[in-house]
């Protein structure tokens, strides 16, 4: 194992889980934990929840899936750069979607609205709730039983109220303190990681075009550079070589600024980590380029009509499947009826959550089509 600096989180001086166990063998607790996610079934059912695209658009897509691999490889390479704790980086990225509804964001918000009278849904507190209490694959707990520094690097935010009702692991959203580092590099790689890789797709997709993204300066700096060193180059080729370039820009700068603020404030433990501004951040210079790109993205891909229908039908598929189990929690399977008897929507939500694009689609259709299914 890799000696990492004072500064990162110590997987030998972990805060401990919630559930006591003998130490893992020949694997340190953050290995342990990344292990746990990696085997739990939250983590195989990303394959088919989408980020953009609902997954029968496409074979070549990003899912919830591919995205925590690409988060992840990216936060492991400035991770070891910086001296943290990769297991740690890596076991946060692996779990921070497993709280995430089928269709994305347009299933999120539709969640959120039915369940509106019942205390919301947020998938960040989702991924805490799916580590904690709904992986059932030990004896003696519910959960995967995680270390409190991966729990903490999954709950990337948090209202006061909710920090209230869950304790320890959100304590630092009450005191306003930060998270490890680990977790901090997270938060700024799963971006880093969305905003190029919805380029690669809104761009496959035939949804926004070269013209436009050309418009964006970071984008076009980097095609420049592209077609100088290959001046016949075009098509998918150019895109590749184009957006590799943007993401070695980002990781370089993402570093280089990192590990200049943490000379700076020269932190010597975790917890004087915690007392610090963030310190984990792009130069001022790339992050207002990263800003331009995100505005882009928000107003050519993600309000393009294509993907507003998309959006439209995973709402009302949501929307229509909430209502009918709240209605009737006997169409619901025997385990989440038995959940129900506590807190029926919870217990709907939990299930819904759970689903797939194609599972909750398949589910509409059984519930709400005349024909055989």
């Amino acid at each position: 194992m890799l000696k990492v600096a004072p500064y990162a989180a110590q997987a030998a001086a972990t805060s401990g889980r919630v559930h006591r166990e003998p130490a893992a063998q020949g694997r340190s607790e953050f290995q342990r934990d990344r292990d746990r996610i990696i085997h739990s079934s939250a983590f195989r059912r990303l394959e088919y929840k989408t980020q953009v695209f609902v997954n029968h658009e496409g074979d070549l897509f990003r899912t919830r899936l591919t995205h925590s691999l690409e988060v992840a490889q990216i936060s492991r390479s400035i991770a070891r750069q910086l001296n943290l704790d990769e297991d740690l980086t890596e076991a946060i990225t692996l779990a921070h979607d497993l709280g995430h509804t089928p269709f994305g964001h347009a299933g999120q918000d539709a969640l959120n609205a039915c369940m509106k009278p019942y205390g919301g849904f947020e998938h960040n507190l989702q991924s805490l709730r799916v580590v904690d209490h709904l992986e059932q694959r030990y004896g003696g707990f519910d959960g995967l039983n995680l270390t409190f520094e991966t729990r903490e690097g999954i709950l990337k935010h948090c209202s006061r109220k909710n920090a209230l009702q869950l304790g320890a692991v959100a304590e630092r959203f009450i005191k306003r303190r930060r998270p490890s580092l680990e977790a901090q590099l997270v938060n700024l790689s799963d971006e880093l990681a969305y905003n190029n890789h919805d380029v690669d797709d809104g761009l496959r997709s035939g949804l926004i075009t070269l013209e436009q993204l050309s418009t964006v300066p970071i984008f076009r700096r980097h095609r420049d550079i592209a077609t100088q060193e290959f001046p016949k180059i075009n098509g998918r080729r150019l895109v590749h070589e184009t957006v590799r370039r943007m993401i070695s820009t980002l990781v370089t700068d993402l570093t280089r600024q990192s590990a200049a603020n943490i000379r700076a404030q020269a932190p010597k433990t975790v917890d004087e980590v915690r007392r610090a501004p963030a310190l984990i951040a792009f130069s001022p210079r790339i992050e207002k380029q990263q800003l331009e790109l995100k505005q882009f993205l928000r107003i050519n891909l993600y309000q393009h009509y294509r993907v507003a229908r998309m959006s439209s039908k995973a709402r009302r598929i949501i929307t229509e499947l909430f209502n009918a189990l709240l209605a009737e929690p006997k169409l619901l399977p025997p385990d989440f009826q038995v959940r129900a008897r506590d807190d029926k929507p919870r217990a709907i939500a939990d299930y819904i959550a759970g689903m797939t694009d194609r599972y909750a689609m398949l589910e509409h259709r059984r519930l709400f089509a005349v024909e055989p299914v």
